[in-house]
């Protein structure tokens, strides 16, 4: 097959945290295929390259629309905001390809890292991520909310710093709320909070509090929050996790 396809990350927002490498993808690309408020953060490379925009809940047929046109012989870019890797396109472009034509499986399909929303809700805060952490989506769209508790109750217990990806939208209000109740009976009342908006663009705003006041009002689709570990300090406006592990 002559196309190709390469899933990408724009980072972020800020132009200068998309990677050298993703620019050079997209310049090489003749069709970008991806959310659409993700492609208008992309510079028009040239006259001839195509836009196929699509809405946030169609990852499996954007997936095989790119898929199909690579195995027409096009150079095509699946755009990602922040990682494709981390809750987003790259695992629906192998989830196709696993169910899909097996033909698929001969494309030239390549994956260009970005940098992702909780390293740079991190890097406006100080090092919240410094010890072990880990990351959990609190949307249900494609798992349950039982596992969803499953896995807030494991990395609770396990002291991770956990950073929440997708923590409210208008169709699920409640849940941040829900999480933060199953937390606070795991974890100490004066465990920091950081609500990290809009991170890595001009527009961030940071909000840090403890998990006994937190208030899940104050995210948004647009925020990453990170609760930290029995570890996680507070420095004036800095916080971060150290890599030392206490003594007892």
């Amino acid at each position: 097959m002559t196309g190709s396809l390469v899933v990408l990350g724009t980072g972020p927002g800020k132009a200068d945290l998309m990677t050298p490498a993703t620019r050079a993808a997209l310049d090489r690309a003749t069709d970008l295929v991806g959310y659409g408020p993700y492609l208008d953060r992309i510079p028009v490379s040239h006259p001839g390259q195509c836009r196929h925009a699509s809405d946030n809940r169609v990852e499996l047929d954007r997936a095989r629309q790119a898929l199909s046109l690579a195995a027409a012989g096009r150079q095509v870019a699946v755009v990602s905001g922040g990682d494709p890797g981390v809750f987003a396109m790259a695992a629906a472009v192998f989830e196709a390809v696993e169910a899909g034509d097996p033909a698929w499986r001969q494309l030239d399909i390549t994956v260009e890292p970005g940098v992702t929303a909780m390293l740079a809700a991190a890097a406006e805060v100080g090092a919240p991520l410094g010890g072990d952490f880990c990351a959990i989506s609190l949307s249900d769209n494609l798992k349950s909310w039982a596992t969803i508790e499953r896995r807030l109750t494991a990395g609770a217990e396990g002291d991770f710093v956990i950073a929440l990806y997708n923590p409210a939208s208008k169709a699920r209000p409640h849940q941040l709320g829900q999480a933060f109740d199953l937390l606070r009976k795991l974890k100490d009342a004066a465990t920091v909070v950081l609500f990290v908006r809009a991170a890595g663009t001009a527009e961030a705003r940071v909000v840090s509090t403890v998990l006994g006041e937190v208030d899940a009002a104050v995210a948004d689709m647009r925020t990453l929050v990170i609760v930290g570990a029995s570890t996680t300090r507070q420095v004036g406006r800095w916080v971060y996790t150290p890599r030392r592990e206490r003594s007892t």
